[in-house]
């Protein structure tokens, strides 16, 4: 017992949780482990299952190719060996990701083996004995032997799954004996740790509740009996500390007041400081105007005779002055340019922080001669850091001795942290409308290669081969040549215009629907393709740049469909909901491998489906492709809520 008064009152709490935690733990560690062998067992069942229906059909197979049945033939027969047989070897090696293993228990794994093998010696090779002889009277004799055998087959893939059926109920036996293991687990610890709560913690809070109740009545006497060496103890302690003092703190109220007050009323001036420097950072100006107006609002707010502001260029290893007051033009020209260490600004560069000093303190190695020729008396210099990167330092001059106190530095410091956020915020913006720019330019030179460039490429080649025709005198090739340079200038030129026509499409006002329509009519001005378009549902639009890349993955599908597959007809489904929009082109036409098969996907198709894929991403969603030859192509594009997209 006194061994337990000295534990903390989280150790005892913890202890108690941690013994019920590993005792649950490991019941539901058995719990999950039988449900798992459970499941294994069932998936063998099901696989045994398929062994005797597959050798059951064998049989069929095998008296319908020797009656001459015309819808069966050796294939067939061949290909329920392959799949009888892979089912066998999934059920000797097991499964752990299905689950899928036959149970060791009752002998069911080594019999499963040696049926297997017994198939495998006898029943097999009689099967592969009949599909290769094409003697009548043997294949009928196999047929009839094959039943016999297939007949003991089954009956032993019956018995196997009898032990099977009865492992699997003796694994759900054991599973619910866990399970109410694990019902009276949590009656008995419901019990005991409500008792173990009250004996800790409900009682000991009573107490400080009725010794709290008799302070707030101004009984300054109350004292509460310390029983342990734990949380409530130490309370406790706390408690008598406080009555202890309260009497003395009542005797010096008005002047804790007074010095409360004046220290509230500094902690406003340095919070309202803050707040207008921070907001003028946010505001939009120049780089130039925003270093000018933080270094003139700092400087009034702080006192302070003059400044510099210089930024740091990393390359140079030199400050630049960029903004300045107080100071003259002299000044200015000699220090308009300081190497990193030079000066006390210059040795700013190099700490996470501030330095302070005084001409009279100055030293050989920093002399502060300038500072001394304007009057200055105190020089405090403080690095501007961004992410623990000095991008600059702002200097604040005194022409009187002045010492900066702790809470004053500290402001300091942090305005100059926001003013890094600032810059930093200004160098992001003018980063990121390059970045647009640059997309813009990437996705340009995507479709002129999706287009123009592949065409011309192709012409090039045409034109060698009819400069090779003519040197040989082959008028004929030439001529096929010229054809081929002909059709390739012409669908060059189509592309060109189809190119022009995706730059200029624009969702309007009247939504992506109409916009789609549109596509459709002129898809089949072209093409002739039959067109069919489908909306359904309901829900919020697209913002207008999200709907106008939307078309573009649109208008590039029906491009392919019209110039790859050879449909006759084509789908184009609208599903709004509110939790997404789904957008599905179905085309009847002559399809593809999606997975780069070269005689089925062209190079200009793969660059088309990238663009495709990569324009959904940049919205937030995904644009899939599904196809197969000689079933059709179907593009699905799927778009996330407005809630969800990627800001």
């Amino acid at each position: 017992m006194m061994m337990a008064n000295k534990l903390s009152l989280s150790t005892k709490i913890f202890g108690i949780l941690g013994i019920f935690f590993l005792i649950a733990l490991v019941g539901i560690g058995l719990t999950l482990h039988v449900s798992w062998r459970l499941e294994g067992v069932a998936a063998a069942i099901n696989d045994m299952g398929s062994q005797r229906m597959r050798t059951q059909r064998l049989a069929y197979l095998l008296s319908a190719i020797d009656q001459r049945l015309p819808a069966v033939t050796e294939v067939e027969a061949a290909t329920e060996i392959e799949r009888l047989e892979r089912v066998q070897k999934a059920l000797e090696a097991g499964d752990s990701n299905r689950p899928m293993f036959l149970p060791e228990q009752l002998g069911i794994h080594h019999a499963a083996v040696d049926l297997h093998d017994r198939w495998r010696s006898q029943v097999r090779p009689l099967v592969r004995e009949f599909l290769t002889i094409k003697d009548t009277s043997r294949r009928h004799a196999i047929v009839q032997e094959y039943a016999l055998r297939a007949e003991s087959f089954i009956r032993e893939i019956n018995q196997l799954i009898d032990l099977m059926e009865r492992n699997y109920s003796d694994s759900t036996n054991l599973l619910r004996a866990y399970q109410i293991m694990l019902v009276l687990l949590a009656i008995v610890g419901t019990c005991i740790l409500i008792a173990y709560s009250f004996t800790l913690i409900v009682r000991p809070m009573r107490e400080l509740q009725e010794g709290i109740r008799r302070m707030t009545a101004e009984d300054f006497s109350v004292r509460l009996q310390v029983n342990s060496n734990d949380e409530f103890g130490q309370l406790a302690e706390g408690f008598n500390l406080m009555a202890n003092h309260l009497q003395d703190l009542y005797q010096t109220l008005e002047e804790r007041v007074e010095s409360k007050t004046q220290s509230l009323a500094e902690k406003n001036q340095e919070l309202s400081t803050l707040y207008e420097i921070t907001a003028f950072l946010n505001e939009p100006m120049s780089t130039e105007a925003l270093c000018n107006g933080f270094l003139h609002r700092t400087m009034r707010a702080i006192a302070a005779d003059g400044g510099t502001l210089r930024l740091y260029a990393e390359k140079d290893q030199e400050l630049y002055l960029l903004a300045h007051e107080g100071v003259s033009s002299e000044f200015i020209q000699q220090e308009a340019t300081l190497q990193c260490g030079e000066c006390i600004c210059g040795e700013a560069v190099t700490i996470d922080g501030s330095i302070e000093a005084t001409i009279g303190e100055a030293s050989a190695r920093q002399p502060l001669t300038n500072c001394k020729q304007e009057g200055i008396q105190t020089v405090a210099a403080f690095s501007i850091v961004y992410d623990r990167r000095v991008i600059g330092v702002y200097t604040l001059m005194f022409r009187t001795l002045r010492s900066l106190a702790p809470s004053e530095r500290h402001l300091l410091e942090t305005l100059g942290q926001n003013l890094a956020v600032a810059v930093e915020n200004q160098r992001l913006q003018a980063s990121e409308k390059e970045l647009a720019v640059a997309g813009e330019r990437n996705l340009l030179a995507q479709e002129l290669h999706d287009s123009i460039a592949q065409g011309l490429a192709f012409l090039n080649i045409q034109i060698q081969l009819m400069d090779e025709s003519l040197r040989q005198g082959k008028q004929e090739e030439a001529q096929e040549a010229l054809e081929r340079i002909r059709e390739g200038v012409q669908e060059s030129y189509d592309d060109v215009r189809e190119l022009l026509v995706h730059f200029r499409t624009r969702v309007e006002h009247e939504g992506l629907e109409s916009a789609i329509t549109k596509a459709l009519k002129k898809l089949e001005a072209q093409s002739g393709i039959a067109t069919s378009l489908v909306i359904s549902g309901k829900g919020l639009s697209l913002p207008h740049d999200e709907e106008s890349q939307a078309l573009h993955i649109i208008q590039e599908a029906l491009s392919n469909a019209r110039k790859h597959s050879g449909a006759k007809k084509l789908w184009v489904r609208l599903e709004r909901q509110p939790e997404k929009l789904t957008v599905i082109i179905q085309d009847d036409g002559q399809g593809f491998s999606p997975e780069g098969e070269t005689d089925t996907l062209t190079e200009h198709q793969h660059v088309g489906l990238k663009i495709m894929q990569e324009r959904a991403q940049r919205i937030g969603g995904t644009c899939q492709v599904h196809s197969a030859p000689g079933q059709g192509t179907t593009v699905t594009l799927s778009l996330p809520p407005i809630t969800a997209r990627p800001t």
